[in-house]
C-alpha cells in the first residue's frame, strides 16, 4: 500500500514537473519563432517585445510560486517532514570544541 502511494505522488509530480517544463518551453522558444506574428500593439508596445522583455519574466515567477504551492500542499497531505533540522539545529546540538591549539585550517 505505501509503495502505490509512494509511486503516485512521484508520478504526480512528474506530471506536474513536465507540464511546467512545457509551459517555460512555449514561452521561452515559442515567442521567438512566433514573434514576427505575434505583430499586434499591447499597451502601446509590439506584443512579442512585451511578452519578451515581461510576460515571459512573470510566467517563469509564476511557474516558481505554482511549483512550491503545489509541492508543499503535496507534502502537507502525506505528512512529509523535512529530511533533516535545520543548520542552527543542528550547530545547537554540537559539543563545543577546544580552541586553544593552532589554526590549522579547515
Amino acid at each position: 500500500m505505501f509503495r502505490a502511494r509512494r509511486r503516485w505522488v512521484r508520478r504526480g509530480n512528474w506530471r506536474l514537473t513536465l507540464m511546467l517544463l512545457v509551459v517555460w518551453a512555449l514561452v521561452t522558444f515559442g515567442v521567438a519563432y512566433f514573434a514576427r506574428a505575434l505583430s499586434f500593439d499591447f499597451f502601446g508596445w509590439p506584443f512579442s517585445f512585451w511578452v519578451g522583455s515581461q510576460g515571459a519574466l512573470i510566467v517563469y515567477v509564476a511557474i516558481v510560486v505554482i511549483y512550491a504551492a503545489v509541492m508543499n500542499r503535496r507534502e502537507a497531505e502525506a505528512g512529509v517532514q523535512d529530511p533533516a533540522p535545520y543548520f542552527d539545529e543542528l550547530e545547537s546540538k554540537r559539543p563545543e570544541k577546544e580552541r586553544s591549539g593552532p589554526i590549522t585550517g579547515f
